[in-house]
């Protein structure tokens, strides 16, 4: 079981201004959590007791029984679908049952979701827009919320929304907002910011600080009971034959 007093005991000296490795947590538990359609070799990789899906294990495929952390694409669901869709003819919210497979994982196996602020996954799957600065309850074990990556070290602002789901109110997270010192933005003619453009690949990684605050949320999600029972069923599966991509 994850010890849930060591887990606040780490958010309280991160909120008080110390800092504990939530490394050093995870050495300590004997809980796994999965980390699903992350980058290969990147920094969910090499990590005890973080078990890493890439593109080369297809997170769709994921089974159980571990909480997750999901960052399912977001290119063809982001602010730029459209334009994606009209230049490259990528359709919005085709993304191979990505997201859906994403959203059974979470809600079956507790952890935690992320994706771009304003995504046009949100409404295709009728979840709640979340709000800054507190979590939103929707439904018994669901909550959602607004964080900028640039609390967390990011040099750009990238609004990200978190769907969580666990047995227990999520704990806190870095509400702030600190001026970005970048922008994400790969539109040339997009605004009038002065601020500098971040390469892809800078602009899509995710800040060490970020990665430790959703292995928190995760490790509190506490979805230990459910198991063993839930080993004998494919609630993935069972969620596609429900319809849960709206694109199928």
């Amino acid at each position: 079981m994850v010890d849930v007093e060591a887990v606040d005991l780490a958010a309280s000296a991160r909120l008080l201004g110390g800092h504990r490795s939530l490394l050093d947590l995870l050495r300590g538990e004997a809980s796994v959590i999965s980390a699903l359609f992350v980058e290969t070799n990147g920094v969910y990789f090499g990590l005890d007791n973080v078990d890493p899906w890439d593109i080369t294990r297809d997170a769709r495929q994921y089974r159980g029984p571990h909480p997750v952390i999901a960052h399912p694409p977001c290119s063809t669901w982001c602010q730029l679908a459209y334009i994606n869709q009209k230049r490259y003819g990528h359709k919005v919210g085709e993304d191979g049952g990505c997201f859906a497979s994403a959203l059974a994982s979470v809600t079956r196996w507790g952890g935690v979701l992320e994706h771009p602020a304003n995504s046009y996954a949100w409404p295709a799957f009728d979840l709640v827009r979340p709000v800054r600065g507190r979590w939103t309850q929707d439904g018994p074990r669901r909550w959602l919320t607004e964080v900028s990556q640039s609390a967390y070290g990011h040099r750009a602002r990238k609004r990200t929304w978190l769907l969580y789901v666990g047995d227990r109110e999520p704990p806190a997270v870095d509400w702030r907002e600190p001026a970005p010192t970048a922008q994400v933005s790969f539109c040339k003619n997009h605004g009038n910011s002065p601020l500098p453009r971040l390469s892809k690949k800078e602009a899509k990684a995710t800040p060490i600080a970020f990665r430790e605050e959703l292995i928190r949320l995760a490790l509190y999600s506490g979805n230990r009971e459910r198991v063993s029972s839930a080993c004998h069923d494919n609630s993935n599966a069972a969620y596609f034959a429900g319809g849960g991509n709206p694109h199928g």
